[in-house]
């Protein structure tokens, strides 16, 4: 997820159930001020570590700027954490007007009319986001929409190598699925020492073996196909390089639990190559005593990635001088100083066209090829289908469903043809 999400504290289905039984009108029309008469903006935020840092600076900054706004910027937790806070503050009236949610529950939002469009504040549809990765084309047909989010924290997976293992095994990053097997037996050794390859069982890394099968999870009509022959596959090149290859290590954990092991077991040594976030290249090279060598994500019929992490929204029921604010906030957030520090400090993608000609004039890529390589890989990005049901087929249906089938070897399309069933259920 590119960030993902971080735990199961929340069900899923109540979350979502929780929005869609959430009424939404225009909420209460007094904005907040403080006793020096400024408007309150609230920010509900989910990053941590690093990322928490770099994001409290920007904010920093935009406050010093704008004296006529107080910013509140609240953690919330994780993801489902601050989803289902959002909802119930949506349902009391008393939701925050900015906060950011995880990409795929985006269109579910939308269609429960819970976010304002944004395209009538000022600036914000002259905003140049990098395609692949805001509305436009993170979504089939984003750019015909109106404008509802902007992206924060945005990433792709991204192959990461043991630069000095592959050195002296001889070995180029594997380009084929066929050289992903073939350079995961070699450098495998015996008894668990280390592994070729390693990867989170986890519907996003599916999703982009999918679409290298030269499949879709979702048709062009937007019904949910999971890849049909191209799912199949996919999780069957992972069944296979666990059990019969004995190459793959399946990270123990849910979520950001077995990224981290992932991670853990690459920095190290246990694990040779791994597929995880671009949003971890400053973590792993700061943290490697080894060359870390990125690469694009290996090709069956194709190449092809999706899209992660966040955008941020403005929440409708909120006082038109918060959404104001918030979007002035947007529109501060996406200059090329800011999106620029974010990514250069965070390892995200830079979200806007001159923070990333910015960053190429100034010699950042030239420093940190890693990061080239993932700017070069949004030429394969994938768009998401815009369709509320999206998120519940993620969360509730394929992710625990990939799991169990990785991990005891159920027959792939058995499981992938429970799980199309249950998702042509309505939700």
């Amino acid at each position: 997820m590119g960030g993902r999400v971080a735990s199961h504290l929340v069900a899923r289905r109540q979350v979502l159930a929780g929005l869609a039984a959430t009424s939404l009108g225009a909420g209460c029309s007094r904005p907040v001020r403080d006793a020096k008469g400024r408007i309150r903006l609230r920010i509900w935020y989910t990053l941590g570590g690093r990322n928490r840092e770099t994001f409290l600076e920007i904010v920093r900054r935009f406050q010093e700027r704008n004296d006529d706004v107080s910013v509140e910027p609240v953690y919330q937790g994780d993801y489902f954490e601050s989803l289902a806070k959002l909802r119930t503050a949506i349902a009391a009236k008393s939701a925050p007007a900015l906060s950011h949610v995880v990409a795929e529950v985006v269109p579910y939002l939308a269609r429960a009319r819970t976010l304002t469009a944004l395209d009538a504040y000022p600036g914000m549809r002259e905003i140049p986001f990098v395609r692949g990765i805001g509305q436009e084309g993170a979504f089939r047909g984003g750019g015909d929409l109106p404008l509802y989010a902007v992206p924060l924290n945005r990433s792709t997976p991204l192959m990461y190598c043991n630069g000095e293992l592959f050195a002296k095994a001889g070995l180029a990053p594997p380009r084929t699925w066929q050289e992903v097997v073939e350079h995961a037996r070699a450098l495998t050794r015996p008894g668990g020492e280390r592994w070729g390859h390693e990867v989170p069982i986890s519907w996003w890394f599916w999703v982009a073996l999918v679409g290298q099968a030269g499949g879709s999870v979702f048709d062009e009509a937007g019904r949910p196909t999971l890849g049909g022959e191209a799912g199949v596959a996919a999780l069957r090149l992972w069944q296979d390089m666990v059990h019969r290859e004995r190459v793959m290590r399946p990270p123990p954990g849910r979520d950001y639990d077995a990224w981290n092991v992932t991670n853990q077991d690459f920095l190290g040594g246990r694990a040779a190559f791994i597929w995880t976030s671009t949003a971890y290249i400053r973590y792993l090279e700061d943290n490697a005593r080894f060359p870390v060598v990125a690469a694009p994500l290996p090709k069956l019929a194709r190449a092809s990635v999706p899209t992660g992490g966040t955008f941020f929204v403005v929440v409708e029921q909120a006082p038109e001088a918060e959404k104001i604010a918030a979007a002035r906030f947007l529109t501060f957030f996406c200059e090329p100083e800011n999106a620029t520090y974010l990514s250069m400090r965070t390892g995200y993608l830079p979200i806007t066209e001159p923070a990333v000609a910015k960053m190429r004039a100034d010699g950042f890529f030239a420093k940190h090829p890693n990061d080239d390589v993932a700017q070069a890989q949004l030429a394969s990005v994938d768009a998401w289908p815009w369709e509320p049901m999206l998120f519940r087929i993620e969360r509730d249906i394929v992710d625990p469903r990939l799991e169990s089938a990785v991990l005891l070897d159920r027959d792939a399309r058995a499981v992938l043809a429970e799980a199309r069933a249950l998702s042509e259920r309505p939700g």
